[in-house]
């Protein structure tokens, strides 16, 4: 069996055809058809240019993704995921050490995320790696544009 080697390194919009191959990979993943396009996820990057990251086998495949921003107070990651055959090898982790150093280097000091409650596998992840689940708030949102449609993977 080949070793499973891979690069940690700051996304750019060329990593997007292996990214979004990922996210079809992932089961109950959600996919926004705007904000998840190759446009929307080119505006991402461009507004948060050294934050977001993506895990690469020696392949040269994309086995892990993070897109992670900030609007000058608060991070906030989205899309975490691994590659199934990936996981458990400590991609997750590095690829959160990367953004996390990248957003303390621009002066952020607070990071949040969301995770589907139905979602074992990322919320085993994010309370093994030490982050709190908020019980003393309410998650609110509001769609701007009925045109960006989530659609979730089987």
């Amino acid at each position: 069996m080949q070793e499973k080697t891979f690069e940690i390194r700051t996304m750019n919009a060329g990593d997007y055809p292996g990214l979004y191959a990922l996210w079809m990979t992932i089961r109950g993943f959600g996919i926004r058809s705007l904000d998840d396009s190759r446009e929307g996820v080119e505006r991402f990057l461009k507004r948060n240019p050294e934050s977001s990251v993506v895990a690469v086998a020696r392949d040269g495949s994309v086995v892990g993704g993070i897109l992670c921003g900030h609007d000058g107070r608060r991070g906030c990651l989205y899309h975490v995921c691994v590659r199934e055959d990936y996981r458990r090898l400590g991609i997750g982790k590095a690829m959160v050490v990367h953004c996390m150093n990248a957003l303390k280097a621009e002066g952020i000091n607070k990071v949040s995320l969301i995770a589907f409650t139905r979602n074992d596998v990322g919320n085993a992840f994010w309370n093994t790696i030490g982050w709190t689940k908020r019980q003393d708030l309410n998650y609110y949102d509001f769609t701007l544009n009925e045109a960006n449609i989530t659609a979730f993977n089987q």
